[in-house]
């Protein structure tokens, strides 16, 4: 059951579950030097490096902290702009190698890849942990029916 009762917060928290299940995936495969394991996360690693965490963040950005900053909240959304910033420099580094092939990739290379997917790895769990004990629930009681619906879909928009 879903902790959440407006759509937003919980189209938000499902985002955030699956980035979640992808992160583990990912930490295992770089920990364990899973070249193999690497190659099948590679196409929803890319999806989500070049398409979702940017979609995600943009959202926040344009339409949720202008209202949580106009209703008091201005801390929170700027310390998760803070993480937006440096999970997006992550992202730029990581996008290209995460692009090719994981049995293509040479030490130093590969090298690199371990360190930025579990950097990435821990500033995105930390995020999403924050969002979810203190963006979502303030979504809840900050949104109206109409306003929630009209972000919800938003939010799903690509």
């Amino acid at each position: 059951m879903n902790a959440f009762y407006r759509q937003t917060p919980q189209a938000l928290d499902a985002e955030h579950r699956a980035a979640l299940e992808l992160y583990g995936k990912l930490e295992q495969a770089v920990v364990a030097g899973d070249r193999g394991a690497l190659a099948r996360l590679a196409g929803a690693l890319a999806r989500h490096l070049a398409v979702e965490i940017e979609h995600h963040f943009s959202f926040e950005e344009r339409e949720l902290f202008p209202r949580l900053a106009d209703a008091g909240e201005g801390d929170i959304t700027e310390l998760l702009r803070e993480e937006h910033a440096s999970i997006r420099e992550v992202v730029a580094e990581l996008a290209p190698l995460a692009a090719r092939d994981p049995a293509a990739l040479d030490a130093v290379a590969m090298e690199n890849f371990r360190r930025l997917a579990l950097e990435l790895t821990e500033r995105q769990v930390a995020h999403i942990q924050k969002e979810s004990m203190a963006l979502l629930p303030m979504l809840d009681d900050l949104l109206d029916d109409d306003v929630d619906r009209e972000l919800s879909f938003a939010c799903a928009a690509p």
